[in-house]
C-alpha cells in the first residue's frame, strides 16, 4: 500500500499535466484559427470593395467614351463588368461572410448591374436615371461596409465613404 500511493499520485499529476496541456494547446488552436478566419474575412471584404470601386469607375468611364455604335458600347460595358473580377469577389463573399454581409454584397452587385444595364441601353452619365441608380448603389454600398466593420469588430464610422463611384 505504501507503494501504491506514491505510485498513483504521481499518474494523477501526470494525467493533470497531459489534458491541462491539451486544454492549453485546444485553446490556442482556437484563438489562431479565429485570428486565420478573421484575415481571410478582411482580405475577401477589401477583394469585393475593391472590385466594387474600379468597376463603377470603369462602367463610367466607358460610359462617357465615344464609340462607334451603340451595340459596340453595350458590349464594351458588358464586357467590363465580366472582366472586372466582381463576379469572383462575390463568389467569395458568399462563401466565407456572413449571411447579412452577403445580402448587402449582394445588393450592390445588384445595383452596379442595373447601371451597366442602363448604360448599355443608353443612360446619359450624370442624368436624372443615372444618378437615381449611383444613390441607390451608394445606399447599399454604405449598408455593407456597416456589416462588414461590424463583423470585422472595428466598429462604425462616422463619414461617408464618397459620394461618387
Amino acid at each position: 500500500m505504501d507503494l501504491l500511493l506514491p505510485l498513483l499520485s504521481t499518474l494523477v499529476g501526470a494525467a493533470i499535466g497531459i489534458v491541462t496541456t491539451l486544454v492549453a494547446d485546444r485553446n490556442r488552436w482556437r484563438r489562431e484559427d479565429s485570428k486565420d478566419a478573421l484575415r481571410l474575412r478582411m482580405e475577401v471584404y477589401t477583394q469585393y470593395t475593391t472590385a466594387v470601386k474600379v468597376l463603377g469607375e470603369t462602367l463610367q468611364a466607358l460610359a462617357r467614351r465615344e464609340h462607334e455604335s451603340d451595340d459596340e458600347r453595350a458590349l464594351a460595358l458588358r464586357e467590363a463588368f465580366r472582366e472586372s473580377g466582381i463576379a469572383v469577389a462575390s463568389e467569395r463573399m458568399w462563401l466565407i461572410a456572413p449571411e447579412p454581409v452577403v445580402k448587402a454584397s449582394n445588393g450592390v452587385f445588384h445595383c452596379l448591374r442595373r447601371i451597366c444595364d442602363g448604360y448599355a441601353d443608353g443612360t446619359v452619365v450624370g442624368g436624372p436615371e443615372d444618378r437615381e441608380r449611383w444613390e441607390e448603389r451608394g445606399i447599399e454600398a454604405a449598408r455593407m461596409r456597416k456589416l462588414m466593420r461590424e463583423d470585422l469588430g472595428v466598429g462604425p464610422l462616422t463619414e461617408r465613404h464618397s459620394d461618387s463611384v
